[in-house]
C-alpha cells in the first residue's frame, strides 16, 4: 500500500467506508458541495490589533455587586443585564458570561454538596448493615 495517495483517492475511500458505516461517517464526511459555514467573531473593545482578547479583571467591587445579584436570583433578564452593565460600567455580553460561569461553579458546589451527603448516608447504612449482621451471627450462635 503506498503512503502517498493524492487527495481525490482519499476522498473516494472515504466516500465507500462511510456507504459501509452510514451512522459513523455521515457526520464526519460532508457531502459533496457541502461547505461548512464559517462563523465570524466581532472585534470587541478589548481586542488588540493582533486580534487577540485581552482579559478585563473585574473590581473587587463589581464582583460584589454580581454575587449580591446572584444571591437574589441566578437567572438574567436582559433589562436586569443591561442596567447591571450599566451601572457596572461593564458590556452586557461580560455580566451574561459572568452569570453563566458563577452558575456552573453554583451548581458544580450543589453537586458536591449533594456526593457528600449521599456519600455519609451510604457509609452509615453499610456499618448499620454490618452491625445488623453481626447481631444475626451472634444470635444463631446462641442457638
Amino acid at each position: 500500500m503506498t503512503t502517498n495517495m493524492d487527495h481525490s483517492q482519499v476522498e473516494d475511500e472515504m466516500v465507500v467506508i462511510s456507504q459501509f458505516y452510514t451512522g459513523i461517517y455521515s457526520q464526519l464526511v460532508p457531502q459533496q458541495g457541502e461547505a461548512k459555514p464559517r462563523r465570524r467573531r466581532k472585534k470587541s473593545k478589548g481586542e488588540g490589533s493582533s486580534g487577540v482578547l485581552r482579559k478585563r479583571k473585574l473590581s473587587e467591587e463589581q464582583v460584589n455587586q454580581l454575587e449580591m445579584n446572584f444571591g437574589n436570583e441566578h437567572k438574567l433578564e436582559s433589562e436586569r443585564k443591561d442596567r447591571l452593565a450599566s451601572e457596572l460600567g461593564l458590556d452586557p455580553r461580560q455580566v451574561a458570561v459572568w452569570f453563566q460561569n458563577r452558575r456552573a461553579r453554583w451548581k458544580t458546589k450543589k453537586l458536591e454538596e449533594e456526593y457528600s451527603k449521599l456519600k455519609n448516608e451510604h457509609e452509615s447504612t453499610v456499618v448499620e448493615k454490618c452491625r445488623l449482621e453481626t447481631e444475626k451471627e451472634n444470635h444463631e450462635k446462641r442457638k
